[in-house]
């Protein structure tokens, strides 16, 4: 996930994801968002949960891992 800082908001998105892309005020919001979206577009039911991680981190944006595992 690539979560991208711009004068209005936050863009977070998933590139492998065709489409899976939200904006938000807050860079949280923005998060939240595309993971309910990544979430809808794989079909995931709701014993499977999503963590982020920070991979990578720039001036605008930041990369995070998705790490997808079923709760325990």
């Amino acid at each position: 996930m690539i979560v991208k800082h711009s004068d209005d908001g936050f863009t977070a998105e998933v590139p492998s994801v065709k489409g899976c892309e939200s904006w938000a005020h807050s860079k949280d919001d923005a998060i939240n968002n595309v993971l309910e979206l990544v979430s809808f577009y794989l079909k995931l039911s709701d014993k499977i949960k999503i963590d982020v991680e920070i991979s990578n981190k720039k001036k605008d944006s930041t990369i995070y891992k998705l790490l997808i595992a079923r709760k325990v």
